[in-house]
């Protein structure tokens, strides 16, 4: 028997099969336009709207609660993951010029008010004196944060960012920090198990 008879007598067996396919029906009537669209039909909103209200406010509550103690599960992409973990410890351990931005900036608009040329002169310089400051020992937490991170985790390993990271978390007051702070001042230590 030739290649190409033996490959027209499998393509028979094949057109067989596939007609049996094409006319075996699916065992039931196709249902009317009006059962299948009684059938979709649901409310748009919860029959119970109390409960769904309560339900999504302790779901938000859980969420805000996970966040604050730091559960990965909870965080924010930006926030989530060892090495920030590991930087959020390193800066809440420490004092950094950052935390008295905030009232420093409260008492600079205090003193605009008053206009005596030799205390504008004052508080501006030592305005500029403080944002120079500010901004060299946030340069350095993000140095010795990624120094830090690059000695625990490899080199190679550290994530971009981690310095900015450190220094943007460094300028927030201590207690307006999110997640809030898990290590007292001091109390750092790079080879803890996260």
């Amino acid at each position: 028997m030739s290649s190409r008879h033996h490959d027209s007598a499998q393509g028979n067996d094949q057109n067989e099969s596939t007609d049996e396919t094409l006319h075996q029906g699916k065992g039931r009537p196709t249902p009317k336009r009006r059962e299948a669209e009684a059938r979709n039909q649901r409310p748009l909103i919860p029959n119970d709207r109390k409960e769904a209200k309560a339900r999504a406010r302790s779901e938000r509550e859980k969420a805000r609660l996970g966040m604050a103690a730091g559960d990965d599960r909870f965080l924010p992409a930006k926030e989530k993951g060892p090495q920030k973990r590991l930087i959020r410890d390193y800066v809440d351990a420490r004092w950094s010029l950052g935390e008295f931005m905030l009232p420093v900036m409260i008492i600079v608009i205090v003193l605009t008010f008053i206009r005596e040329p030799m205390i504008v002169t004052i508080y501006t310089v030592g305005l500029w004196v403080f944002v120079a400051a500010l901004l060299i020992d946030s340069f350095v937490i993000g140095r010795k944060a990624r120094k830090i991170a690059a000695d625990r985790f490899g080199k190679d390993e550290v994530e971009k960012g981690l310095g900015v990271y450190a220094a943007m978390r460094a300028i927030q007051m201590r207690g307006m920090r999110l997640p809030k702070p898990a290590v007292k001042r001091g109390e750092f230590d790079p080879n803890r198990r996260l």
